[in-house]
């Protein structure tokens, strides 16, 4: 019995699922726009979040969005010298600039800044194929 014509086959199916699997893992949006914020009282940290969640999410043009405090992963490397950490994602630099200049955003902005001892920003884009 010739057994290469099934082995090429056995490799074929797994190399097709690998393929898959790596083609179907989730992207972030084009644009992301990461967000750490360290305040004045970090009791605000929820009001904060709770602001970022009803006002910048629905904000239209976000196509990703998500908001919370460092998470406590007991390792050296990770930095966790914020309260609030954000990530929104954007599709194109329209919906960006739309989102920076947005009454909601800019109102949040205004709101908070008095309370926020640092801000650090990160905008970037993927370009991966």
């Amino acid at each position: 019995m010739n057994t290469k014509p099934i082995a090429a086959l056995g490799i074929a199916f797994i190399l097709t699922t690998l393929i898959g699997c790596a083609a179907s893992a989730p992207r972030p949006a084009i644009i992301s726009h990461v967000v750490f914020v360290e305040l004045v009282d970090p009791a605000d940290t929820a009001a904060v979040i709770a602001d970022c969640d009803t006002m910048l999410s629905t904000i239209p043009g976000v196509v990703s969005y998500a908001a919370g405090p460092p998470l406590d992963t007991g390792r050296g490397t990770v930095i966790a010298d914020y309260h609030v950490g954000l990530y929104i994602g954007f599709n194109t630099e329209a919906d960006y600039t739309h989102y920076v200049n947005h009454p909601d955003h800019t109102g949040l902005v205004a709101k908070w800044r008095p309370r926020i001892t640092a801000l650090r920003v990160y905008d970037y884009q993927d370009v991966t194929p």
